[in-house]
């Protein structure tokens, strides 16, 4: 059975305390959330509510021993759009696969709507090489700001680990309230090496900022 996590708690991702062991050659990092119906009391009165769409990204940043990014990629062209970080140890929209092939995103969900898991990151944890220590989960909303939304209006939005089976490991969970409000993204968990092992830590550090870049600053 899955752990429920709470902040700031970590868990062995390779056992459980129930003793279960988990397989580790592939690791699935999920994320998902509900789309907010919109009208009110007398939407739901009614029958006239309407759904209101979220665009939550999920970023992965690949850190060394010292905590930092090693690699932050290159400038690429792609028609009138400069796409930088791309191939880099920034794993995001823009740049959805690490030169590695251990660490890829599965898509981009602009929407929030169906069951389940709405983005992924997978991670071949096992294969990962030695240079990387640890790798930091973030989610954003995407232009946030100029849409006035914001994790206080999200429903619903949670982490998890899913190992090469499917068997959920663990997830931290994350239901809107008002003291989230005006936060835009989120640290929302890390996996990171340990006596020979990978742990896995929920965070939920929230940050003003709708735009992922901001947050990189500590990690040069």
């Amino acid at each position: 059975m899955a752990i429920n996590l709470v902040k700031g708690q970590t868990i062995d991702l390779r056992k459980n305390d129930k003793g279960e062991s988990f397989d580790l050659s592939s690791v699935t990092i999920g994320l998902g959330w509900d789309v907010r119906k919109k009208g009110g009391l007398f939407g739901k009165l009614f029958g006239s509510e309407e759904e209101e769409e979220y665009d939550l990204d999920a970023i992965g940043f690949l850190l060394n021993a010292q905590g930092k990014i090693a690699n932050f990629g290159r400038s690429v062209q792609k028609g009138s759009h400069t796409i930088s970080m791309f191939e880099g140890d920034v794993v995001y929209f823009n740049s959805m696969q690490h030169p590695s092939g251990n660490i890829w995103l599965t898509g981009d969900n602009r929407t929030g709507a169906g069951d389940g898991d709405d983005e992924q990151i997978i991670v071949k944890l096992d294969s990962l090489g030695n240079e990387f220590d640890r790798i930091v989960f973030v989610v954003a909303i995407y232009q946030g700001r100029k849409n006035h939304q914001h994790f206080g209006m999200v429903e619903n939005a949670f982490i998890r680990a899913v190992d090469r089976n499917g068997k959920e490991i663990a997830r931290f969970s994350l239901s809107g309230d008002h003291t989230f409000n005006g936060t835009c993204s989120m640290t929302f968990a890390e996996v990171y090496r340990r006596d020979g092992s990978w742990k896995f830590r929920a965070i939920g550090e929230p940050h003003a900022t709708d735009n992922f870049v901001d947050l990189l600053d500590k990690y040069r």
